[in-house]
């Protein structure tokens, strides 16, 4: 055997070492085309249904409508850059609805998830029994349809029908929950009514992920079952008072149901009352360069808030 020869074992291992690489390259371009091929419906489906509307409005918020003449003919459509955001951002209308959702979010929003770790943190305590019962009777207002559950407040706030009313005048309380400075309160009233049990089930949930061994520890250290809950159980569903805050957050810059039906009790609610009433004017004036413009403002300043909030957790260390 020349020095240069190799065993026929020796040759053959090489060869299937050699083969081996390009083996694995060829599985993972293979396991990669069947990822986007899987893929690729909901990609299709994102960008019909969300990025090919919202890079069409952002188009639209830079023209603007002029009418010719007498105002008579159809109008024509002029580029006018970043006119449109001037002009909504000058219009008292738009920024006051801004301010009016801004107002209710603050006060509304922390109520309503404070209720909602009460409840959930009273489910998962030991002694509370009927727990499914409870569950289910915390869940049903946001169980029924958001335009039923409004008709039905619309008729509980109703000067001339509501019984709480009634009562209230009864014993010399002078009540109108529709009344310019009671609106928004009642907004927040029937707010918090259908979403609290639905981030309650969110937290609940999330209590129900902890490990019982740790409460069983704090338990036999001599922790009370309010410590247990303050010191235990709240910083581990941090995260998902975090998720509810931010859904919170977002509800609350799409304000609409409500105030909707509340217009047929209630004649103070104006067509800027909430900013996508406002849009929904600018829709029915045949304004959609206006409209445009209001949604992606509104749609901007949505980001900005529930981003700052995020990173401002973040920062605090609550998220980790």
């Amino acid at each position: 055997m020349t020095a240069h020869a190799q065993p026929r074992e020796l040759r053959t291992d090489n060869r299937v070492s050699g083969r081996r690489p390009l083996a694995r390259a060829a599985a993972s371009r293979r396991n990669r085309n069947i990822a986007l091929l899987f893929l690729t419906p909901f990609a299709l489906l994102f960008l019909a249904v969300y990025i090919i509307p919202i890079a069409y409005t952002v188009d639209q918020s830079l023209y603007k409508l002029r009418h010719d003449g007498l105002g008579l003919g159809a109008p024509t459509k002029v580029f006018n850059a970043l006119g449109n955001y001037a002009d909504v951002l000058r219009d008292s209308a738009f920024t006051g609805s801004i301010e009016r959702v801004l107002l209710i979010g603050l006060v509304q929003v922390p109520i309503m998830l404070g209720l909602a770790l009460l409840l959930a943190l009273l489910l998962d305590a030991r002694s509370t029994v009927l727990k499914r019962f409870f569950r289910l009777a915390y869940f049903l207002p946001y169980a029924l349809p958001g335009v039923v559950g409004s008709l039905m407040w619309a008729y509980l706030v109703d000067p001339g029908l509501s019984p709480i009313t009634a009562l209230a005048h009864d014993i010399g309380w002078n009540l109108n929950p529709t009344s310019s400075r009671m609106l928004a309160p009642t907004i927040g009233n029937m707010l918090t009514w259908g979403w609290t049990g639905y981030n309650m089930l969110i937290i609940y949930s999330a209590l129900q992920a902890i490990p019982p061994e740790l409460s069983e520890a704090a338990r036999m250290d001599g922790c009370s079952a309010w410590r247990i809950s303050w010191h235990v159980k709240i910083p581990m569903v941090r995260p998902a008072l975090i998720l509810t805050t931010v859904f919170s957050i977002i509800g609350t810059a799409q304000l609409y149901n409500e105030p909707a039906t509340l217009q047929t009790v209630a004649p103070n609610v104006g067509s800027s009352y909430t900013p996508i009433f406002a849009a929904f004017t600018a829709v029915a004036d045949n304004d959609f360069p206006y409209a445009a413009t209001e949604s992606v403002i509104l749609a901007l300043l949505t980001l900005i808030v529930s981003f700052g909030f995020l990173r401002l957790v973040q920062r605090t260390g609550s998220i980790r």
